[in-house]
């Protein structure tokens, strides 16, 4: 049925039987063909086509009809949306022959003669004219009795009596005749989208390494992206599952889920975040194969009403920002800030993982308004320094010089009391810090005030 240029260039032909093959080739490597995985590549292959029109149509021998009449403007013409699904063919691990036509049965015959493409009605005939009457799977049959009177291209075809023609070959053929040529409608059932989405996808080999399951995760996310499209839907969460070893070695599956920040349906982004994490997974056992899930699904917003785009870019592009690094440092090391309604700093300064969904009563939650309007830093240190004493006076790295009013806090008596007089200080660097003074009640030595520096001002 097929065969690689090596075999090619061995000798080996199409129709040729394993003896011969292994013959002329040795250490060929024969693959048995198998409809139930054809079908499912033509299955995976029409699910990636739906991001670029609902319309999609499984023909026969190998065949997919996209109609794209109403998606040119949107993806910038004939040849970038060509562009794109050759791109798209080629992660999916497959090669495709593309053409174009104003009829499904032209763009039918010029694809499997890979003739190209034929913008108008016009240029179509032309092309037509030229092609072999073979191509016509009803005309097959009949090769020897075409070849028997000269008839060997479709306009030559078009010049034989139809009656004569339709009692000798059957109606059919003069049917797929004239829907290539424009002559009659054609009908066709569109690929219906499921329901969920869930794919998967067996490798080919053991794979030991989680970087190179990457290639594989992007065939199962342009389906996704297809799929997305198709429902007009979001996605906010999927799960990765990487299947490991089966029978008595089995173990269970191990979970790579990403969390999205704001929903998407594009499959770069998606990329760019499996990419991170399983360039930091160590797996445990050999990956034979993988599955990919959409779980948290919501409709596809609509795009931005704005005349002019935001110089510093939009809010998705903020947050695919904050998600790629959440996928590489980790989402303890990426935070946003959740303030306290609370006078005592270490209480008020809250930070919860940036991917932790905030209601809008915690978000409402502020200082009171007589702390708002005072100066605070922009860094406050996890845990106070002490610091020392030179000539009674503070000391980080130089002498420190207060340089403002002190700002009382006195809170925390159903919990844990502070009493503190804060500064703005400044050192002979002109940096400036946010120091304490404990307010200390009692004489001695124990009752000498104790500073601490607290925050640094940016």
């Amino acid at each position: 049925m097929a065969l690689s240029p090596a075999a090619r260039a061995a000798g080996v032909q199409i129709g040729m039987r394993r003896g011969g093959v292994l013959m002329l080739m040795p250490e060929a490597r024969i693959e048995l063909r198998s409809h139930e995985r054809e079908t499912e590549a033509m299955g995976a292959v029409a699910m990636t086509m739906l991001q670029y029109t609902p319309q999609v149509a499984l023909a026969e021998e190998a065949t997919l009809l996209l109609d794209i009449g109403s998606s040119l403007r949107l993806f910038g013409g004939i040849r970038r949306l060509c562009e794109r699904i050759r791109a798209n063919m080629a992660a999916l691990g497959f090669t495709a022959c593309i053409a174009c036509a104003p009829t499904a049965r032209g763009a039918w015959l010029l694809a499997r003669r890979n003739a190209g493409r034929a913008l108008t009605m016009d240029s179509l005939v032309r092309r037509l004219d030229r092609l072999p009457v073979g191509l016509l799977p009803p005309a097959r049959p009949f090769a020897s009795w075409f070849e028997g009177i000269g008839c060997r291209r479709l306009d030559e075809l078009q010049r034989l009596p139809r009656p004569g023609l339709q009692r000798r070959c059957g109606r059919a053929l003069l049917d797929m005749l004239d829907a290539a040529y424009g002559l009659n409608a054609e009908l066709f059932q569109w690929v219906a989208p499921p329901e969920r989405f869930h794919a998967r996808l067996e490798l080919f080999d053991r794979l030991e390494q989680a970087d190179l399951l990457l290639a594989g995760a992007h065939r199962l996310v342009l389906q996704m992206t297809g799929w997305l499209c198709a429902r007009q839907l979001a996605v906010e969460r999927i799960r990765l599952s990487l299947d490991h070893e089966r029978g008595r070695m089995a173990r269970p599956p191990t979970l790579v889920e990403v969390a999205l920040a704001e929903p998407t349906w594009r499959d770069e982004h998606l990329l760019r975040l499996l990419r991170e994490r399983l360039a930091k997974l160590e797996l445990e056992a050999p990956v034979i194969g993988i599955g990919l899930e959409a779980q948290q699904l919501q409709a596809m917003a609509p795009p931005t009403d704005s005349l002019f785009p935001d110089p510093g870019g939009t809010e998705e592009d903020r947050m695919r920002m904050i998600e790629l690094l959440v996928a590489r440092l980790g989402a303890d090391n990426v935070l946003q800030a959740l303030p306290v309604a609370d006078y005592r700093p270490e209480v008020a300064n809250a930070w919860v993982p940036v991917q932790q969904k905030v209601s809008a009563a915690a978000r409402a939650a502020q200082m009171p308004p007589d702390v708002q309007s005072l100066p605070r830093p922009s860094w406050l240190l996890a845990k106070p320094i002490a610091l020392l004493m030179r000539d009674h006076r503070p000391f980080y790295g130089s002498p420190l010089r207060v340089a403002s009013n002190p700002e009382r806090i006195e809170a925390g008596w159903w919990s844990q009391t502070q009493t503190r007089d804060y500064f703005i200080a400044e050192g002979q660097d002109h940096a400036l810090y946010w120091i304490y003074r404990e307010r200390i009640n009692g004489t001695g030595e124990d009752a000498a005030p104790r500073w601490f520096l607290h925050g640094l001002f940016g």
